[in-house]
Formats: structure tokens, C-alpha cells, sequence
């Protein structure tokens, strides 16, 4: 599908019949090399994330209404938690059998910490995970909500949560998903200048359009998320990006503005 210079916003994601938003806001110089190179990049390198995102970790034979609860505790527990970590929380849970809004909801606490012990933050999971099977069982009969506002009530459910759930549960696009991933490498290229992650999906009237939604075509919305993800677990790190394995760094104004950074890398980069 070719980029767009407008996007037609769904009138199901605006909660109105009447409105269509074009969105007009000046897009970032290079961004479709740019983000045509790193697509292209992406299919040639597996991440973490390519092979243990959240709805790969639910369980494939699942009726859909526990797919759907499976993907959301994926995506509970992976919060400050690497993909191998989450992985292997989800390989305890499944090993007690049944993962589900009814079986979490009434298993023993002690289990499930024991389960999810190495995950971040996993003291403030178990009660958050128990909490929301809960929620889910009573009000949803053991589904998940279908609407970002409703998830977002969830205990331990953020914006990034949110979308990823509506993305891969649901398979309905709503938002871009920002994490810390796609905010350090958005603001690295230049697409955006925030502080942080929640800055980059702040609300307007209308809709939960972040910075990126404003100019980034609709249809890549859900893509951009596991491309800049599995970018930046394999080269563009927080602390130490590898710029010289960077299929754009020559486009990449953070590369440009450091000089040292400049001298390690070879012209050869470029034909990687």
C-alpha cells in the first residue's frame, strides 16, 4: 500500500458518525527511505520479539475468549520485563493448566508469584493479574474489554498495553503502541521530540493520537510497533546503539550530530 499524505481516521475509533480527521501536520524529512530501509531490514533479522510477542504467547488452540485473556497477561507481565523473561512466565502459567480469567482469578497468589517470580515488578503483577482476571470474569464473562478506555480501567493496564491488546486480541487498529522502544528510536530519527513515553500518546479531542499518529499513514499504525521494537533490541539499544549495523545512519540525525560516533563507523555500513 502507498504512503498518504491524509489519513481517514475509522469512525469506530473516534466514537462519532460525523467527523473525519485529515491529518495535515508537516512529516519528518527522509521518513519513507527511512522507514522503507528499516522494513526491509527487519524482514532479514529476527528479534525477541518476532518470536515471543504477546499473542504468541497465548495459546494457539485456545477459544478465542481465552486467546484473548492469555494475550493480555502476556502483555501484563512483559512491562520492564525482557521477552525471554515474559516468555518463560507464560511457559509457568500454562504448566499449571489452563490459563484463564476463571483460573487466575481463583488461583492461589503464592502460585501465581511463583510463576511469574522473575518478571519486573512481579509482586505488584500478581495483584494486578488476580485483580483484572477478576474484573474480566464478572464483567466481561471472561473476556477482555474491547475498547481502549475500558482496558485502560484494568488494574496495571497502560496505554502501550492497551493498543497491543485491541492490535493482537482483537486485530482491530486503534493506535500506534508506544513503548520505550519506539519513543527512544522516534526521537533518535527525529520523528518526534518528547520526553517520554506518555508524552509521545497524549490525548487530543478527538482521539488518542500520538505525535506519530498525527503524520505516520493509518495502515502502518500496528507494523511500526514490532519494527522499531526488534530494531531496537538487536541495534539501536538505550545506552550503546550499534550504529555501525545501522541500515540508516546516514539518514539518522543523532548519528549525524556525533562526531565520534562518525569516525567508528565505516562506509561499508551502508551496504549491509
Amino acid at each position: 500500500m502507498p504512503f498518504s499524505n491524509t489519513e481517514q481516521v475509522d469512525i469506530e475509533d473516534l466514537g462519532t458518525k460525523e467527523v473525519t480527521v485529515k491529518v495535515e501536520k508537516p512529516r519528518p524529512v527522509s521518513w519513507e527511505t527511512i522507514y522503507t530501509v528499516l522494513r526491509e531490514w527487519r524482514k532479514k533479522h529476527i528479534a525477541p520479539v518476532d518470536t515471543m510477542c504477546c499473542d504468541r504467547l497465548a495459546d494457539q488452540q485456545a477459544d478465542p475468549k481465552t486467546f484473548r485473556f492469555q494475550t493480555l497477561v502476556a502483555l501484563m507481565l512483559s512491562s520492564r520485563t525482557k521477552d525471554e523473561v515474559t516468555a518463560e512466565a507464560m511457559k509457568n502459567l500454562h504448566a499449571t493448566g489452563v490459563v484463564s480469567a476463571k483460573t487466575l482469578a481463583s488461583m492461589d497468589a503464592k502460585v501465581l508469584y511463583l510463576c511469574i517470580a522473575k518478571v519486573g515488578f512481579h509482586r505488584a503483577k500478581t495483584r494486578f493479574i488476580q485483580a483484572t482476571a477478576k474484573i474480566c470474569l464478572e464483567e466481561y464473562d471472561g473476556d477482555i474489554p474491547k475498547n481502549i478506555d475500558d482496558l485502560l480501567k484494568l488494574p496495571g493496564v497502560g496505554p502501550k498495553m492497551a493498543y497491543l491488546a485491541i492490535q493482537c486480541a482483537w486485530k482491530r487498529n486503534s493506535g500506534i503502541a508506544v513503548d520505550v522502544h519506539v519513543h527512544r528510536i522516534a526521537n533518535r530519527l527525529g520523528w518526534t521530540s518528547t520526553k517520554t513515553t506518555t508524552q509521545t500518546q497524549q490525548a487530543t479531542t478527538l482521539q488518542l493520537l500520538s505525535d506519530l499518529e498525527e503524520w505516520l499513514p493509518r495502515h502502518l499504525w500496528i507494523e511500526v510497533n514490532p519494527m522499531l521494537v526488534g530494531f531496537g533490541q538487536i541495534v539501536c539499544g538505550t545506552k550503546s546503539p550499534d550504529c555501525s549495523r545501522c541500515p540508516v545512519a546516514n539518514l539518522c540525525p543523532s548519528f549525524r550530530n556525533s562526531s565520534s560516533r562518525r569516525r567508528r563507523v565505516s562506509r561499508e555500513i551502508f551496504l549491509q
